[in-house]
């Protein structure tokens, strides 16, 4: 599969060859499956006292011909705890078990359930990856992550995109202004946007919802810091760069020649 590599005004300098990555099978399951394994949730849990920090003072007996003792009463044998007591009459309130009112939670979630890692093999990794790397070549995939690109067409981009290392040279300024000339249409949704979300979700933590925007893909030894989009080295990909699938990305000459060698040295060590 050739490619070819843009200028920053946006022209075809020279076509080359790309790695095998590119043009591999696209496995959504395996993309989802890596995705998930990743994810960590943010442990939560009930206090291990919920439900017993009442202020009424003794617990009730459950033994017969005993003193304080429910049974023989008429009752039923809940546990409760004692409000007042005059001689051998007891006031109690059911307490303690989740069918009663202030106790405790019938099944709360267990931090174990968050602790635990789920695991992959490391050729689904590989293959998770190779399949969101050829995702960024289709337009198809382009289209269906982002809405407002569902009228883009062939001739508005050529995908994959791949840039001269030159272009890092620039300034953030003249940088902008060569994207908007190789992106075209599609730079509406390069730069991050953050904005306030609707609802409630505003008072639990969660007041500003942000979009991805741009995937800067550089070499190992290339360097570049620009506020709006994400940039990252070639040996520090992983899928939650790429999912959901086909996301829009921008690679750099070097970027393509280091991934080439990375997928050689996995193919030495099978």
């Amino acid at each position: 599969m050739k490619a070819k590599v843009l200028d920053k005004e946006g022209k075809a300098i020279k076509e080359i060859v790309l790695p095998s990555c590119f043009c591999s099978k696209i496995r959504e399951d395996i993309c989802q499956r890596y995705f998930q394994a990743i994810r960590k949730m943010q442990p939560y849990a009930p206090n291990i006292f919920a439900g017993k920090l009442y202020s009424a003072s003794g617990k009730i007996r459950h033994g017969r011909r005993l003193w304080k003792t429910s049974y023989g009463r008429g009752i039923s044998r809940v546990p409760r705890k004692i409000f007042w007591r005059r001689g051998t009459q007891f006031y109690w309130s059911g307490s303690t078990i989740s069918g009663t009112r202030g106790g405790r939670r019938a099944h709360p979630p267990k931090i174990e359930h968050f602790l635990k890692e789920k695991k992959i093999n490391k050729k689904e990794k590989l293959l998770a990856i190779r399949s969101a790397i050829s995702s960024t070549c289709l337009l198809e995939y382009l289209r269906k992550r982002y809405l407002s690109l569902s009228d883009l067409k062939e001739k508005e981009i050529s995908l994959p995109l791949i840039v001269s290392s030159d272009l890092l040279k620039l300034k953030t300024k003249e940088f902008l202004e060569s994207l908007k000339k190789i992106l075209g249409g599609a730079f509406l949704i390069a730069l991050k946007k953050k904005r306030k979300r609707a609802g409630k979700g505003k008072s639990r933590g969660r007041k500003y919802k942000k979009s991805a925007g741009l995937l800067l893909v550089i070499g190992k030894d290339e360097n570049k810091k620009i506020s709006g989009i994400d940039v990252k080295k070639v040996n520090e990909l992983g899928i939650s760069d790429f999912y959901p699938l086909g996301r829009l990305c921008i690679y750099t000459e070097k970027a393509i020649s280091d991934l080439e060698k990375l997928w050689q040295k996995e193919k030495e060590k099978k």
